[in-house]
């Protein structure tokens, strides 16, 4: 069954900037990677480990209020950091058993999530990106804390969190060690495409295609398949340096294991250090959902981390 997960990307296709603006939109729009309500403590810690410090965060730039959850080990420093994407629709502050737990583990770990300035006020927004200039502010926000290694920063995300990690990489190459993904999209206009779906399903999705053509402000198929094409990290692969794990579920039918699949092979195609794990029984969103599930890709995401960060 398909559920809202809204992501906060913005529109609009002429030019570079443009471009990406409508290529946000895309993925702002990606409500049906939403999963069922989940247990964001289900197998992460539900209270401040010991030895663990916490703070939150509000830091505007000319477009953005960018809240941050954060979470770092006690002492100077300096850390490796690790910034936390949530599925669509979700804040920062549902990361908190993610951010403390990175932490626990040596890590100075931010959770993000992003408002827009709307006509001189901050407001949530599924349009919030709208640059990559936009895409990358995460990034400048780590310099203001001086306990962070900043050549030493990993991108970890789930769902529409996920497809940020993979665009933030593609975006901002030499500034990122290690990215973990989960269960992401990686090729919209693969994904639209349900010629072969049941009726229901090939419904919901012209539903959904109609909106992503009239959110992109494209004229024609061919501009809007470049649309869709520059929301997938897919065709980014090349700008990608930094190693990626992906991580996805077999019986995930709302975002399939061939996302994730293709994905690995493009990367492994130009040379990208790039590891698939499948993980068995694994629906969407399953590691707030399936605790034996998430444990084994909890474990591996930060066997990851320590191989890359540390």
């Amino acid at each position: 069954m398909l559920r809202d997960e809204v992501t906060s990307f913005a529109l609009g296709i002429a030019g570079k900037r443009q471009r990406w603006t409508a290529c946000c939109a895309l993925i702002a729009c990606a409500a049906v990677l939403g999963a069922c309500a989940g247990d964001h403590y289900l197998i992460y810690p539900d209270r401040k480990p010991i030895g663990v410090e916490t703070w939150s965060d509000d830091v505007a730039t000319d477009h953005l209020l960018i809240h941050v959850r954060g979470a770092r080990p006690h002492g100077a420093g300096p850390y490796p950091a690790i910034i936390v994407h949530p599925e669509g629709g979700k804040p920062a502050d549902d990361m908190q058993g993610i951010v403390w737990d990175l932490a626990a583990h040596g890590y100075v770990a931010l959770a993000a999530d992003y408002q827009k300035r709307v006509d001189g006020e901050f407001q949530r927004s599924m349009f919030a990106w709208q640059s990559p200039e936009d895409a990358t502010a995460i990034l400048n926000v780590t310099q203001r804390y001086e306990q962070i290694d900043q050549q030493r920063l990993g991108l970890l995300g789930f769902s529409q969190g996920g497809v940020f990690s993979l665009l933030i990489a593609g975006y901002a190459p030499g500034r990122i060690r290690a990215v973990v993904s989960y269960y992401p999209v990686t090729d919209f206009p693969r994904w639209l495409n349900q010629a072969h779906a049941s009726l229901g399903k090939r419904f919901a999705f012209s539903v959904i295609r109609w909106y992503f053509r009239r959110e992109s402000g494209a004229q024609t198929d061919v501009q809007f398949d470049a649309v869709l094409r520059a929301a997938s990290p897919y065709y980014v692969a090349e700008s990608i340096d930094a190693p990626v794990l992906l991580i996805h579920g077999d019986s995930d039918t709302t975002a399939p294991l061939e996302e994730s699949q293709r994905m690995a092979a493009r990367l492994t195609e130009l040379g990208k250090p790039v590891e698939l794990l499948v993980v068995s029984g694994g629906r969407h969103i399953f590691n707030f959902r399936q605790p034996s599930q998430a444990a084994l890709a909890w474990d591996a995401t930060l066997a990851w981390f320590d191989k890359y960060l540390r």
